[in-house]
């Protein structure tokens, strides 16, 4: 039982770290700011580092099965 946990929870992460790396390169590539009100270069690295340690997550919760 707790493998199906860490297999939902492990993806979940990851695909929300991946998808937040994503659009955070895309927005970048456009120009366009990540989030409004906000420093374009503070925003960036919070999203990508968050992003980061997201998908970092995921692959150890995956890690644990």
């Amino acid at each position: 039982m707790e493998s199906a946990t860490a297999v939902f929870a492990g993806t979940a992460f990851t695909l929300f770290g991946a998808a937040l790396l994503a659009w955070t390169g895309a927005r970048t590539i456009r120009r366009a700011p990540v989030a409004h009100g906000v420093s374009p270069a503070v925003s960036t690295a919070l999203a990508t580092v968050f992003g980061a340690l997201f998908v970092l997550l995921g692959v150890w919760c995956l890690t644990r099965v």
